[in-house]
């Protein structure tokens, strides 16, 4: 007999999740820190002559994703930079769950923000979760090839996820697949196999000209099988955390949020000239 309610916990918690988003709500909007990054008079060094655009995860928004990371890169000299996306009317701070597609328009937009103000010709992006996923649409269609040099995604969804099998049990709950569709789109979107996914993947993982990093945890519980989030062709890198520290126990949340093994594999990424080896110690660099 299988154990139901082991089954069902993390498929009700999808579930809930598009039901929530439903329900009226005052609007807000994340900030970053005025002190911090979001800085538009930000001009990159020559050391560092790209700025970096941090792309949060699904549930995530442009300030609480990103209050390790951001300031790990502000004090190494990077002008930073971060967008919310994917927003839902009536839902404040919980963003990244409108179409992906419309998700990648949007951080289009920002890049041409942020390159205007700087000055700089190029971009690298930094995403987590979906939000190291969805800019690989916007270099595939939208034109961002020509504008970033490099992609470093940290547990990125690049092929969808199976939620350790559970999503697999959608098609015997009659509309729980129309429910995530219609509530929260970018959840459809990042289910293995979805119609989203197969166009994005069709033709190879990668486009020319840009330099690609994925960081990925085997204790991630999120995107499943973590392996997936791997990508196949020329300018990958693919790193498993426990590779380089094998006492790193970081999860889906924790790989983003504050983990410093994962944040100087991101620093290496966006300078390889410079890069020093990640290692347990790395964590009180």
């Amino acid at each position: 007999m299988l154990p139901w309610k082991r089954v069902l916990r993390p498929l009700a918690a999808l579930l809930l999740t598009a039901a929530a988003v439903t329900a009226p709500a005052t609007t807000a909007q994340a900030t970053a820190p005025s002190s911090g990054w979001n800085d538009y008079s930000c001009k990159p060094s020559a050391a560092h002559p790209r700025p970096v655009v941090l792309v949060h995860g699904t549930l995530g928004n442009s300030v609480d994703n990103w209050l390790g990371l951001a300031p790990y890169l502000k004090v190494r000299g990077y002008c930073v930079f971060s967008l919310d996306y994917g927003q839902l009317e009536g839902v404040p701070f919980f963003h990244g769950l409108g179409p992906v597609e419309k998700s990648a328009g949007q951080l289009k937009d920002f890049v041409d923000k942020v390159l205007a103000a700087t000055g700089a010709a190029e971009t690298d992006v930094v995403g987590h979760s979906q939000g190291g996923m969805m800019p690989r649409y916007y270099l595939r269609f939208l034109g961002g090839a020509a504008k970033v040099n490099a992609l470093v995604g940290i547990a990125p969804s690049n092929h969808g996820t199976t939620l350790s099998g559970f999503t697999n049990l959608l098609p015997y709950f009659p509309g729980a697949g129309d429910l995530l569709a219609k509530n929260t789109p970018a959840l459809a979107d990042q289910v293995a196999g979805s119609d989203f996914l197969n166009r994005l993947n069709a033709g190879g993982d990668t486009v020319p000209g840009v330099r690609y990093t994925v960081i990925a945890t085997k204790y991630d519980q999120v995107v499943t099988p973590w392996r997936s989030q791997y990508l196949s062709g020329p300018d990958v890198r693919n790193v498993l955390l426990q590779d380089l520290c094998p006492a790193d126990l970081s999860e889906h949340v924790a790989v983003g949020l504050f983990d410093r093994i994962a944040f100087h594999e991101v620093a290496n990424a966006l300078d390889p000239a410079r890069a020093r080896p990640t290692t347990c110690a790395s964590a009180f660099d």
